[in-house]
């Protein structure tokens, strides 16, 4: 099996707008409840490990956040999701603010798929990780390495901060809050995790 990789940065990113959201107390509760490194409050610690590294960390803290929280869990992750977004977009190299420019100069109607695609540049350790493809008059979201789910099982969707930064880059493309499914979830024993867009209708 191919190793699952995730970017430092984007990991880094996730530790400052959890430690934002929880405050740093929490979040070191959060860590040892779950026998998660103290260090992991830190987000600059992350920025030393490699991505496949990383990628475990992000999953790891994730799931520390479920046991933590149960139900309440989601609410907050999809606010972390939400957050992360702007990160994104501000820590991107110039030609991929460059291509965000050009993309809010298209009509909002033809700025979903472009949206998305830049999400999926984003979020690719290697090229092709995530993808976007139209699904009728929808569109679906594909992350075949979906590093939340890496060591995971559980009986539903677990991927609610990517379900956030869908949801807040579509936001963020046409003003519009859209509908959004994580219909396939690696973590549920799928090859691969989709969201589905709901456009049409």
């Amino acid at each position: 099996m191919t190793e699952i990789k995730f970017p430092a940065r984007i990991v880094t990113r996730f530790v400052e707008t959890l430690s934002a959201e929880l405050g740093h107390d929490t979040l070191a509760a959060v860590l040892e409840k779950s026998g998660l490194p103290e260090e992991w409050t830190q987000p600059a610690h992350f920025s030393a490990l490699d991505d496949s590294q990383t990628a475990q960390a992000y999953s790891r803290l994730q799931s520390a956040l479920r046991i933590y929280y149960g139900r309440g869990a989601r609410g907050i992750l999809l606010r972390i999701g939400a957050g992360l977004w702007n990160h994104l977009l501000n820590d991107s190299a110039f030609g991929l603010k460059a291509q965000a420019v050009f993309l809010h100069g298209l009509p909002k109607s033809l700025r979903r798929k472009p949206a998305l695609e830049l999400l999926a540049r984003f979020l690719s350790a290697v090229p092709g990780d995530v993808t976007v493809h139209n699904l009728d008059l929808d569109l679906l979201l594909v992350d075949q390495s979906s590093p939340a789910t890496l060591g995971q099982s559980d009986d539903t969707p677990i991927c609610f901060v990517t379900l956030g930064l869908i949801r807040e880059c579509l936001y963020w493309a046409d003003g519009k809050e859209h509908d959004i499914e994580e219909r396939a979830c690696r973590a549920m024993g799928a090859r691969q995790c989709e969201f589905k867009i709901t456009i049409g209708g």
